[in-house]
């Protein structure tokens, strides 16, 4: 089927072009031989060399295996189809890894000017392995920041990402390539990690969808303490829906990760799958414009605020409830760092690392045990009250982030609303406040500022709930509506009007 035949397809994609399509629909019609997984390969490329690459691109992509492997990888996947072999849920569907996971005939740099001439990996990390046997085709990588430190993706390496709706302006981090790429239409579905908003700040920032899962959801090779729940893996997609679709494909139980937990994917290819949402008026949300007491953007308590009457108006029930997150600064600041300590001994004594990095590194080597010790207490104290107030509720909304995306020549936001901050990390606290509940937690479209940059929302709902979590989303962005919505231009102007 030609491209344009294939934009004739009946349903909620007639009329979209394919970079448009939800990824769920791209890969039924793929199952169904509508689409050929070559026309959509061969639509997302020409996307990238569209608009990624070059001086003014995105830079979100920043490595990609030859367009003859991709396309060949596509035929692949085609033959499979004809041949009647059972596919995997992700099928025929192209995406991309953040640089900080190994995929095999790649380099993975860590976004870090130390690894720049980094040799391809030989052989895929855990994640690129689920996502292949789903049936994704990996064409690259997305950048990120140096070793995912902050949430804002740029590097000496591949430079700064770009945000879709003005690119004049950051498109977070440190999953900030998969963000954009996302928005952009050059990739269906992504993946991320997140300890402190990695997932979730880029998500709101590029109007699409991410999920901090309950720790475990995605096994993880990753070196080090494994029983470790702070960094986790998770799905980034335009929808909630799609998240879910994305998810079925990567979870499940390891014997490589101790944490894993997840016995039926199929719970979240179900999410995907379903035919209309949860009932609105079946809802109850607890609600807090703040995160505790954070400064928050007069523009982003505006949107929230007029979230919060759509929501109402559609039956939600909405209640000003929220758990004790005293203490969630320190005991997130404390296990932070110490992570830096302990993994950061392989790269440290290399050249071109940031000072940032190399300053967490060293106040992580010099934590005192009781100031762990309390950490990790208080961090067990949160998620428990947190899981008291989702006793009565079915999630906690949060602004996801405290301003809108930043001019993408700042390192980080020094100041809110009035309120000067000392760290890099002080402004992602509407973020990490969450990490250390333990709960997963739901980034999705809130709405959009009068100047037309996205605005983000936090979801937070029960431990190992995410498949009802990612139900609940959906039922929120049908309410809401601007998962729809699309950047009207990848060029700077001012006013940037949102499109559908």
């Amino acid at each position: 089927m030609t491209g344009s035949a294939a934009n004739t397809v009946t349903g909620v994609t007639g009329g979209l072009p394919l970079h448009r399509w939800p990824a769920r629909e791209l890969a039924a019609a793929i199952a169904r031989r509508e689409l050929s997984a070559v026309e959509v390969m061969r639509h997302h490329l020409a996307r990238v060399d569209e608009i990624d690459e070059g001086v003014d691109g995105l830079r979100a992509i920043v490595a990609r295996v030859p367009g003859s492997t991709a396309l060949r990888m596509a035929a692949d996947a085609d033959l499979a189809v004809a041949r009647g072999d059972d596919l995997g849920p992700l099928h025929g569907l192209p995406t991309a890894v953040k640089d900080l996971m190994d995929v095999a005939g790649l380099p993975t740099t860590h976004g870090s000017a130390a690894y720049r001439d980094a040799r391809p990996a030989t052989r895929d990390s855990v994640l690129a392995e689920r996502l292949r046997a789903s049936g994704a085709l990996i064409v690259g990588k997305t950048n990120t920041p140096e070793f995912g430190l902050g949430t804002l993706t740029f590097n000496s390496v591949r430079g700064t990402t770009r945000n879709p709706w003005d690119p004049a302006r950051h498109a977070g981090g440190s999953s900030g390539g998969a963000a954009a790429a996302l928005a952009a239409g050059l990739l269906p579905i992504a993946d991320g990690s997140d300890s402190g908003g990695s997932i979730r700040f880029p998500a709101a920032f590029c109007n699409v969808v991410g999920l901090r899962p309950t720790p475990g959801t995605v096994p993880s090779g990753r070196p080090g303490d494994a029983w470790n729940p702070h960094v986790v893996l998770g799905p980034m997609a335009r929808d909630s829906r799609d998240a879910a679709l994305l998810l079925s494909g990567i979870v499940g139980r390891d014997p490589r990760w101790p944490l894993s937990w997840v016995d039926d994917p199929a719970a979240f290819g179900r999410v995907a799958d379903l035919d209309a949402d949860l009932d609105p008026a079946r809802l109850r949300i607890a609600w807090s414009p703040d995160v505790g007491g954070l400064p928050i953007a007069p523009d982003v308590r505006a949107v929230h605020a007029e979230a919060r009457r759509a929501l109402e108006a559609a039956g939600v029930t909405v209640v000003d409830v929220e758990p004790d997150l005293a203490g969630a600064d320190a005991c997130w600041e404390a296990i932070e760092l110490f992570g830096f300590g302990a993994d950061g001994g392989p790269h440290a004594g290399r050249a071109g690392l940031r000072d940032d990095y190399l300053r967490n590194v060293a106040e992580g080597r010099r934590i005192p045990a009781d100031a762990l010790a309390s950490a990790l207490a208080r961090r067990t104290e949160l998620f428990r009250a947190t899981a008291a107030v989702l006793d009565d509720v079915d999630a906690v909304a949060y602004p996801a982030t405290p301003v809108v995306a930043p001019p993408s020549d700042v390192e980080w936001v020094e100041e809110i609303d009035g309120v000067r901050l000392g760290r890099y990390f002080a402004w992602q606290r509407t973020a990490c406040r969450l990490t250390v509940t333990g709960h997963p937690v739901l980034t999705t479209p809130a709405g959009f500022t009068p100047e037309g940059l996205p605005v983000g929302m936090q979801l937070v709902g029960p431990s190992r709930e995410d498949a009802r979590l990612l139900a609940i989303g959906a039922a929120v962005e049908a309410v809401l509506g601007h998962v729809r919505a699309a950047p009207g231009s990848v060029v700077p102007r001012t006013g940037n009007v949102p499109a559908t």
